[in-house]
């Protein structure tokens, strides 16, 4: 298994520098990852630094908190694919979906995915762990119904990440043709593999390298 396939090599932390993100650019040609995960602000330079190497550029949108205007996200959506981004992981109205205002949550959704136009693939964070099951399995059924291409369980700055038994839930309720990314809490190859064999099919991880390698890491990150 070619874990680091698998792999978004993220860095999203409020005090990240532009030497950092050159330096997560320079681990991600190197291992291979899937894409590099950023804020907005960088994502013209990783496109620059990714070009013709294989290595996809995914920006997040409405983050960490989603409670932004249904149009911000989507504006937000627009201006970063023109700037090179090539996947989307957007944050849904998790308020929304507590007041089971699933027209808003599903438009939220829509709009970002249409935003898209078929120029990057969308993947919609749902905060799995301020949810109940039912709200997992809603709001994965919502995304669905969208056109979003992934489900994924976290932005990593909430309450809690991943779990095996978040992936297994998401997965059996979008079944095979949507894509599950597992995010939060991931830093080991163990825990890699764990959350593939449940059903992940994308890895959100800022100790990616360790995970690639199978060493262990002490970072209390993403």
């Amino acid at each position: 298994m070619n874990i680091a396939s698998y792999i978004d090599h993220t860095i999203l932390k409020a005090d990240t520098t532009k030497e950092q993100v050159l330096k997560v650019c320079e681990e991600a040609k190197k291992y291979k990852f899937a894409s590099v995960c950023v804020n907005s602000c960088y994502t013209k330079l990783v496109a620059k630094e990714l070009e013709g190497t294989g290595v996809d550029v995914t920006t997040v949108v409405g983050f960490p908190l989603g409670a932004m205007e249904i149009e911000s996200k989507a504006f937000e959506t627009k201006r970063s694919i023109e700037l090179g981004a090539t996947e989307i992981d957007m944050v849904i109205n998790i308020g929304a979906l507590k007041d089971k205002d699933y027209d808003y949550v599903l438009r939220d959704i829509k709009a970002v995915v249409d935003a898209a136009k078929g120029k990057a693939l969308v993947k919609v964070i749902i905060e799995a762990c301020l949810l109940t099951d039912e709200e997992k399995v809603k709001v994965c059924e919502l995304s669905k119904e969208a056109g979003a291409d992934f489900v994924k369980t976290s932005t990593g700055f909430s309450t809690g990440g991943a779990t095996v038994e978040d992936i297994k839930l998401m997965r059996e309720t979008v079944g095979p043709e949507m894509g599950v990314k597992a995010s939060g809490g991931v830093r080991t190859k163990e825990d890699a593999q764990a959350v593939i064999e449940a059903g992940a099919s994308r890895i959100g991880a800022s100790a990616s390298v360790n995970i690639a390698e199978g060493t262990k890491n002490e970072s209390t990150g993403y």
